[in-house]
């Protein structure tokens, strides 16, 4: 191993990124205290009048004390719905948390949301979920506090393959494949969603504010007449006692918490993946300092072993390949006691230097893939597969080089070649977008598309086809040439900077966050405490099956 050298300089340039990313930080964290209210205080106020716990109430009673909630989707659904008033976090509250120091899935209802209805991405939220505890076997938690579908909105969420339905099928899939599903009725569980707490493997239901019925007490009397109370149609006696529909009441939200904990503690422990772990060790340079290496200017170059000197253990990387393929950094190392390989763009530019066939190289521009790098990167990503080494990957990519000289050295073989790796790729793969992600790039450094087990995004973080300033020239040369002729510059600038700030606000990454294509938006200094806990995750699934690629242009 190779300790990294720091060459990072805290001068004023230092201080000046520090304080834009650290004030970014800023307002992403008070919009995340906003969304973690839900529907706000008033509403809280109502639902805990009712002896009811709130969504985030209920998580943290669930999970050892003191422990780290990965929370994931909190940026669900943020700024769509306005017209129905929003839905903050999608109206459920879903992660990984310990309990008895194992690592499960939480999914919670959050009733101060449109009495927990499910909209669109709520959906989607919860299916993310179910794939998180699916992919890396992990047992998962239902905390049911819904109305269901928001009928508003019902051909968007109910009849289509990843609709609400899907979620009862993936419980079936889950608990076939033994992976542990409880649910507890903490407040309305109504029609198609009465199937969700059933199909998991044990149920719970709390007396006096839980109910689960496949109809209400307004559609069994428009249906059939009969007029009936919701305690006695669905409540917690008639499911429990009479019908035997659940499996254990409990008198209120803490006793029904507290058993579940209890139970979650019996389960027998599983086999976990092989992966190579040693006793952590700190960073040599403070995590404190990645506010400070990204430029607010993201086409501006830096060097991305700085990044990798404030998360790697001891600041150790034995780098695969370093003077070929230079925009491209492939490498191994440990991050809290996990062996990893790192797939990293390099955003610094590499200078013209004469090889030893004495012809001069490309000059190369950081955070592109050329030819070499792309070779090199499906080469080492074989290679992590071959030792089970799982592989995070952090991207500030602009894309694949364009170019006649690049198309004639065959630079989208090259590319296929790493993305073909990539997607075939059996260890687990955890992203992190800490700048760019452009075009193809995001496909071959493992985005959403590519099965990553998790995706984090700093506050730096930018995800589009193309950069806005490129995206915005194309876009105006479209439209001048529909028009048929020359506008004035006034104009063509006016236009062209609409264009640019259209482009810019679908880039941000509370953009991807709030539909999923992240996880969740990290505070860089934390990105070593959320990796850990994705690679502990991901080690709650020891099945590591053969790697293989399909054919591939040499």
């Amino acid at each position: 191993m190779a300790i990294l050298e720091n060459n990072l300089k805290l001068d004023d340039h230092y201080q000046r990124r520090s304080q834009f990313w650290k004030a970014r930080l800023a307002e992403i964290q008070q919009q995340e205290a906003v969304l973690r209210q839900g529907g706000g205080e008033k509403r809280m106020a109502r639902h805990r009048s009712r002896g009811k716990m709130t969504a985030r109430e209920r998580v943290d009673a669930l999970l050892d004390p003191d422990s780290f909630f990965l929370e994931l989707g909190l940026w669900a659904a943020h700024g769509m719905y306005q017209e129905y008033g929003g839905a903050p976090a999608a109206g459920v509250v879903t992660g990984i948390g310990l309990i008895d120091g194992e690592e499960v899935v939480v999914v919670a209802n959050d009733a101060t949301v449109k009495a927990g209805a499910w909209f669109p991405m709520t959906g989607k939220k919860v299916l993310r979920a179910q794939e998180i505890a699916q992919e890396n076997r992990i047992p998962i938690i239902y905390l049911v506090d819904s109305a269901g579908v928001f009928l508003p909105l019902q051909d968007e969420i109910f009849p289509d393959k990843e609709h609400f339905g899907r979620a009862f099928y993936n419980n079936a899939r889950l608990s076939a494949a033994g992976i542990f599903q409880m649910a507890a009725v903490m407040g309305s569980c109504v029609a198609g969603g009465a199937y969700l707490p059933i199909m998991s493997d044990e149920c719970h239901i709390v007396e006096g504010t839980g109910s689960i019925f496949l109809a209400g007490p307004h559609l069994v009397q428009a249906a059939i007449g009969e007029k009936i109370a919701e305690e006695d149609l669905g409540g917690a006696e008639v499911q429990a006692d009479i019908s035997g529909v659940v499996d254990h009441r409990h008198p209120d939200d803490a006793s029904c918490l507290k058993k579940l904990r209890s139970q979650f503690a019996q389960l027998a422990r599983r086999p976990k993946a092989p992966f190579a772990r040693r006793p952590t060790s700190p960073p040599l340079f403070p995590t404190e300092d990645l506010y400070g290496i990204s430029p607010a200017d993201r086409s501006r170059p830096y060097d991305t072993r700085n990044i990798l000197a404030r998360l790697l253990d001891g600041s150790d990387f034995d780098e695969y390949k370093a003077t070929y393929g230079e925009t491209l950094l492939c490498g191994t190392g440990w991050i809290d006691g996990w062996a990893v390989g790192i797939v990293a763009n390099q955003r610094n530019i590499v200078k013209k230097k004469t090889g030893t066939n004495s012809r001069e190289r490309e000059l190369q521009i950081g955070g592109v893939i050329y030819s070499e790098a792309a070779d090199k990167g499906a080469r080492f990503v074989q290679l992590c597969n071959q030792k089970g080494i799982p592989l995070i990957f952090l991207q500030d990519v602009t894309g694949f080089m364009v170019g006649s000289r690049a198309e004639r050295g065959g630079i989208i073989k090259d590319g296929a070649k790493m993305v073909n790796a990539v997607a075939n790729s059996v260890v687990p793969k955890i992203t992190i977008f800490i700048g760019n992600s452009f075009g193809a790039g995001n496909y071959a450094m493992c985005g959403k598309a590519y099965g990553a087990r998790f995706l984090f995004a700093w506050p730096s973080a930018a995800i589009a086809v193309m950069g806005a300033s490129q995206a915005s020239k194309t876009l105006l040369a479209i439209e001048l040439g529909k028009r048929g002729g020359e506008i004035p510059e006034e104009e063509k600038k006016e236009r062209l900077r609409q264009i640019e700030a259209r482009f810019n606000a679908t880039t941000d990454p509370c953009h991807a966050a709030s539909r999923l294509w992240v996880d969740a938006i990290i505070d860089p200094a934390e990105t070593r405490q959320v990796i850990s806990r994705s690679l502990a995750s991901t080690a709650n699934n020891p099945d590591i099956p053969e790697f293989k690629t399909g054919v591939l242009q040499t």
